[in-house]
């Protein structure tokens, strides 16, 4: 897919509602928060530091964007999008402030950061300001991520830590680098939490309550993802759900 067609179909996500209309004031200055992330599945972990995000910096709006295929996990089984946007946009809807996007599902090809960033760079107004929300883990890879420096000069950086979790890491990797990032750290308590270990649970045939919203739960038993076993039907997990 060459540059232009890609921003037709940015612009035509934007039409039908996956993507916030902002900058409409050109003497208004407006802050999207991009919290990326592969969501296999999402959980209560991301839900927290977008909304955390939200207050602590002032954004307009959070838009949680699925990676499609994402680069740093091509040697992994990663369910389909469709699965994963639709978990997204469930755990979101009740949340005025936030929004699910198709934005990276829907691309062809690898899904790489620094492309999201340009095309949305391209159809926003300059007035509007991009915030990629991430994981304090994933962020210190961000130098090394493909076309880093687009990174640096696209958006600013917001590292979600879990409490007491060593930043020197992350700090050493843009001290060294040679790109000028801008990067805020937001310390989230519940990002004890990860995606992995619902995988897990799920295997072990074991609740997700209070992990992740009941209507994610509710989704991946009637889809039968991550190895959920048919007898859970009817479980405590799953009790007034009508999905």
């Amino acid at each position: 897919m060459d540059d232009t067609e890609a921003l037709r179909v940015a612009e035509a996500v934007v039409e039908r509602g996956d993507l916030p209309l902002l900058g409409r004031d050109p003497g208004e200055t407006y802050r999207m928060g991009i919290m990326g992330g592969t969501f296999d599945p999402i959980h209560n972990g991301h839900l927290v530091a977008a909304e955390q995000a939200f207050d602590d910096l002032c954004l307009d709006v959070v838009v949680f964007m699925p990676a499609g295929r994402p680069a740093f996990k091509q040697d992994k089984r990663v369910t389909s999008g469709e699965d994963r946007y639709a978990m997204t946009l469930l755990a979101t809807s009740d949340n005025p402030h936030f929004l699910a996007s198709r934005f990276e599902v829907d691309r062809e090809g690898i899904t790489y950061t620094a492309d999201t960033l340009e095309q949305l760079s391209a159809i926003y107004p300059k007035n509007v300001e991009f915030y990629f929300i991430t994981g304090a883990d994933a962020i210190a890879e961000i130098v090394t991520w493909r076309d880093a420096s687009k990174i640096a000069r696209l958006a600013h950086l917001v590292g979600a830590t879990r409490p007491g979790y060593d930043l020197a890491h992350a700090r050493a990797a843009f001290e060294e680098s040679p790109y000028e990032f801008d990067v805020t750290y937001l310390e989230v308590p519940a990002l004890a939490i990860s995606s992995s270990y619902l995988r897990q649970r799920v295997e072990a045939d074991q609740s997700l309550r209070y992990l992740t919203p009941d209507q994610v739960t509710g989704y991946i038993h009637k889809h039968h993802l991550y190895g959920v076993r048919p007898k859970r039907y009817g479980s405590s997990d799953l009790e007034a759900q009508d999905l």
